[in-house]
């Protein structure tokens, strides 16, 4: 009985996780597939396997193996990372066969809830990371972050440069930066019309 009440709320954790939180805040339909599909299938195996005296080693491994795998598959970002460790967090969970009903619920709670608050607009928006690359070689730090400021229209936290082509008059550079505050309410369309305008003119 106890595990049926732990896949149930697991399922349900999940489904909050991936439907509630993720799907709307990123639209990424195939990873809603990718995190449920996991969940589902870590909660499957771990439960069928659960018999066994090794049941922690187990789960460790799984969740070891499983990240090489995945990770080694595709590139994420790392908001994406988080979802996917999530959502096999939750999987182990529910299929480890926990004593203690009220505990596992609230450890899936935890889970859910730190990623529900973790990742917010406000938060996103006061911290952007991005890989930009300028049509001109720039050496000078003051000038590349003004540069940078033209052409994100933005507060500049951080800016790395990765690589100066004096050759194909090029620089790339990993920029940190928060959005303008009259640019993070605009309509998407306005955004992309107003940074193509600033790239243009930065030339």
């Amino acid at each position: 009985m106890m595990t049926y009440l732990l896949a149930g709320a697991d399922v349900a954790a999940v489904l909050v996780l991936a439907l509630a939180i993720y799907f709307p805040r990123h639209r990424r339909a195939d990873l809603v597939v990718a995190f449920l599909a996991l969940n589902v299938g870590v909660l499957a195996v771990t439960i069928a396997l659960s018999s066994s005296a090794a049941t922690i080693g187990l789960g460790l491994g799984l969740f070891g193996v499983l990240s090489i795998i995945r990770l080694r598959s595709a590139e994420l970002g790392q908001h994406e990372i988080a979802y996917y460790f999530s959502s096999l967090a939750l999987g182990l969970i529910g299929g480890l066969g926990f004593d203690d009903l009220t505990l596992a619920v609230a450890l899936m709670g935890l889970v859910v809830g730190v990623m529900a608050v973790a990742d917010t607009a406000a938060l996103r928006r006061g911290a952007r990371q991005q890989i930009v690359v300028l049509d001109s070689a720039i050496t000078n730090e003051a000038d590349l972050v003004e540069r940078l400021e033209l052409v994100l229209d933005a507060r500049i936290h951080r800016a790395v440069p990765l690589r100066v082509d004096l050759v194909n008059d090029s620089t790339t550079v990993d920029v940190r930066y928060a959005q303008q505050a009259s640019r993070a309410t605009m309509p998407e369309s306005e955004r992309t019309t107003g940074a193509a305008s600033n790239t243009l003119a930065a030339r």
